[in-house]
């Protein structure tokens, strides 16, 4: 599983109430045909991503194909730390 693109948005808190910063990313993928998460339409993960002074975590994610399908899928440990350091590095690209 390759990152071909992505978009970043900081998710604002009109209410001031939440602590940190909160981002949504679009990770479109690059998934091999022989993996089960494979669709010709396109496979893409929706990333709910929490920065402050002292932590960053992955909040919540789900797969999407190109159709707009939601998968139930889960990353293993590996992916998800490679996606919560690929969140780290480009969250400053948000708008």
């Amino acid at each position: 599983m390759n990152i071909d693109s992505y978009t970043v948005e900081q998710i604002k808190d009109p209410t001031g109430i939440l602590s940190g910063l909160r981002y949504e990313f679009f990770l479109s993928l690059e998934v091999d045909e022989d993996d089960e998460l494979y669709s010709e339409a396109g496979i893409s993960l929706r990333v709910l991503f929490y920065r402050d002074e002292q932590d960053s975590k992955i909040l919540n994610y789900h797969f999407q194909t190109g159709t707009g399908e939601i998968l139930d899928f889960a990353l293993e440990e590996d992916e998800e730390a490679e996606i919560l350091r690929f969140c780290s590095e480009h969250n400053d690209t948000a708008e």
